[in-house]
């Protein structure tokens, strides 16, 4: 079944793709860009715009898991009617001047940004579509139905296939300007994952990495440079102190972009020799 897609007309693959620009520019430590992502984000999806009202459409049928097919059927069913009364001529056009800022402001890259759920947002799209034919549309609720049953998306939600990821790390590298160290691929690789397995994966993994970074960070403080310089060594410690809050907190943005600082720092600290 092959149906075209607009995923500028997406507005959760839009917001989706701004927040992963965002992301970027945070690890890039580029405020500036970083602010233009936000002022964007709050000038169109601020609590009373459409846009905001249209993306409350689309999560409610992506955000919703392990729940009865009774209830996913109700709240697809209600999101369908509700989404029906939108003013399409108006969501149209707060999408284009979406579209015109994120182009003047940023660039039309942001809409190649990688977006975990792709494939999901753009199967609700088609959904939401006066062009799907009502053979394809089953078809398709039957595939969101079946996500918001499971607590792991199963085929619905991307895959990130060694491919996906290869292309997503190529351009994650090219933004850098450097090559990413193997341990911060593998975190952004259950990272990315995460978005289809409730971060079960990402949790485990990034819990072992806390322990080691720790680790390697204690052990620095053995080293001269470190040892004699009171500056540098009160921020070791404040960077160890940061990395044992995690291990209980929520994994958000801002606690990535800290691990995968610290995980450059420790090997610029040790030469790249992580034994």
């Amino acid at each position: 079944m092959k149906i075209k897609h607009n995923k500028k007309r997406n507005t959760a693959f839009v917001y989706e793709a701004l927040v992963r620009e965002a992301t970027v520019a945070i690890l890039k430590n580029d405020r500036e860009r970083k602010n233009k992502v936000i002022s964007i984000i709050k000038k169109h999806f601020h609590n009373e715009s459409m846009l905001h009202k249209d993306l409350e459409f689309y999560r409610c049928l992506y955000e919703n898991q392990n729940l009865d097919q009774k209830t996913s059927e109700k709240i697809l069913r209600e999101v369908r009617l509700q989404k029906q009364l939108v003013d399409s001529k108006y969501l149209f056009e707060q999408q284009t001047k979406l579209i015109r800022d994120i182009n003047k402001e940023l660039s039309s890259e942001v809409f190649n940004n990688f977006v975990p759920n792709y494939r999901t947002l753009a199967t609700i799209d088609q959904i939401f579509s006066l062009k799907t034919s009502p053979k394809d549309c089953v078809i398709l609720e039957n595939e969101i139905v079946n996500n918001m049953r499971s607590k792991v998306v199963n085929g619905a939600a991307v895959p990130v296939d060694n491919l996906t990821y290869n292309t997503f790390v190529k351009k994650f590298n090219e933004k850098y300007e450097s090559e990413l160290l193997n341990e911060q691929k593998e975190l952004l690789t259950y990272y990315i994952a995460s978005f289809a397995d409730n971060a079960l994966e990402l949790k485990v993994f990034l819990n072992e990495e806390l322990s080691r970074l720790k680790t390697k960070l204690i052990e620095s403080k053995k080293v001269e440079e470190i040892k004699n310089d009171e500056d540098m060594l009160r921020k070791t410690n404040e960077v160890i102190e940061k990395l044992q809050s995690f291990t209980t907190a929520e994994i958000t943005e801002d606690v990535l972009s800290t691990v995968l600082r610290t995980q450059s720092l420790v090997e610029e600290i040790y030469n790249g020799d992580n034994d």
